[in-house]
C-alpha cells in the first residue's frame, strides 16, 4: 500500500449563481488528498494519513476518500474545524486564500502519528502540511521513524506565503529530501529551494546531492524532466489539451508517476537507486497523461483507470 501523508481540505470553488454573482461550492481537495484520490482511482492500493474533522466537511472528505477506494484506517479524527481554501481562477490558473487556524489537519502532533504496519510499502509527503506547525513536525518525525524501509516520494509544492520561519522550513526540507527516494519539484519550487541565477539542471544537481535517487522537475505546459545519477536526463512533453483549470494537475501527475512505478515493480528503495531510463520515461509519460485529463475538467477531478 502507498500511504499518502498530509493535508485534506475543502476547496471553495467559484461558481456562477442564478443571481449573477459567483458563489462558492465546496469541493474536496488538498495536495496530498488529491494524490491519494488519483492513486485510488488508478487502481493502486492506497491509504491516507491525515487529520480530519468530525464536521460536515470532514465527513465529505471521508466519503470522497472511500468513494475513490482510498483506505481511511489511518485517518485521525477530532472536533477541530476543517481547513478551507477559497479559490480564485484567473485564465484557468488557481490562487488560494486559506483558513487553517486550529484546524483538524494542522494541529496533529508527533505523538498522534501511528506505528505503520508492514503492508505499507511506500510513503508520499507534500503540500502545506510540511509548512504549518505543529503538523509539519509530526510528518517530519513520521518520515524519520518509518521511512528507512519504505520507498518515499516528496513533493514540497512550496507556497512562500505560508512560510513563517524560512530557515526552519529549509532545514526540515533538507532532512526530508535526504530521506526521500523521489523528489518532484516544479521549476518554481526549484528556484525557491536553490535561489540565484543558475541554470535549472544545475539546481536539480543541488537537490540530487541532498540524497534522492530520482528528481523530477515539472514545467507546466513545457512538460517534465526526470534526472537520475550520473547526469542522465529523460524528458516527457505535456499532452496538448484544452485547459479548464490547473487545480490538482501536479498532484495527479504525482499519482501517475507512483502508480506506474508500482505497476513496474520498482517502487522500492533499491530499485529506484538503479532505475532504468526506459522505466522513468514510461512513468513520466503516464503521469503527463493522467494530469492532462485532470486539467481538461473543472477542479481536482482525477481520472479513473477506465477513462485512460
Amino acid at each position: 500500500m502507498i500511504l499518502c501523508c498530509g493535508e485534506a481540505l475543502i476547496d471553495m470553488i467559484p461558481t456562477p449563481t442564478d443571481g449573477g454573482r459567483d458563489g462558492f461550492v465546496p469541493h474536496s481537495g488538498g495536495a496530498v488528498f488529491n494524490t491519494a484520490i488519483a492513486l485510488g482511482r488508478l487502481g493502486v492500493q492506497t491509504g491516507m494519513l491525515t487529520g480530519l474533522s468530525r464536521d460536515m466537511f470532514g465527513q465529505q472528505l471521508v466519503e470522497d476518500l472511500k468513494a475513490s477506494q482510498v483506505d481511511t484506517a489511518h485517518v485521525i479524527t477530532s472536533d477541530r474545524p476543517t481547513t478551507l481554501a477559497f479559490v480564485k481562477l484567473t485564465d484557468g490558473h488557481a490562487s488560494y486564500s486559506f483558513f487553517d487556524e486550529n484546524s483538524a489537519g494542522r494541529m496533529l502532533l508527533p505523538a498522534d502519528m501511528p506505528l505503520l504496519p508492514e503492508d505499507i510499502t511506500a510513503l508520499y509527503f507534500g503540500g502545506i502540511s510540511l509548512v504549518c506547525e505543529p503538523c509539519a513536525t509530526a510528518y517530519e518525525d513520521l518520515l524519520a521513524r518509518e521511512g528507512a524501509s519504505r520507498a518515499v516520494m516528496l513533493d514540497p509544492n512550496i507556497r512562500p506565503g505560508f512560510i513563517e520561519d524560512i530557515n526552519r522550513f529549509r532545514a526540515r526540507l533538507d532532512k526530508m529530501m535526504a530521506l526521500a527516494d523521489i523528489v518532484k519539484v516544479s521549476d518554481e519550487d526549484l528556484n525557491w529551494i536553490v535561489p540565484g541565477p543558475m541554470p535549472l539542471p544545475e539546481k536539480v544537481a543541488v537537490v540530487q546531492a541532498k540524497g534522492p535517487s530520482v528528481v523530477v522537475m515539472t514545467q507546466g505546459s513545457k512538460g517534465a524532466t526526470g534526472f537520475l545519477a550520473g547526469g542522465v536526463e529523460v524528458y516527457s512533453p505535456a499532452l496538448p489539451v484544452k485547459i479548464v483549470d490547473t487545480v490538482g494537475a501536479g498532484d495527479t501527475f504525482n499519482a501517475g508517476l507512483l502508480a506506474r512505478f508500482s505497476e513496474l515493480g520498482v517502487l522500492q528503495k533499491a530499485a529506484l537507486r538503479n532505475l532504468p531510463v526506459d522505466m522513468l520515461a514510461n512513468a513520466l509519460s503516464f503521469g503527463a497523461g493522467v494530469a492532462a485529463v485532470t486539467v481538461s475538467r473543472a477542479g481536482a477531478n482525477p481520472p479513473w483507470a477506465r477513462e485512460l
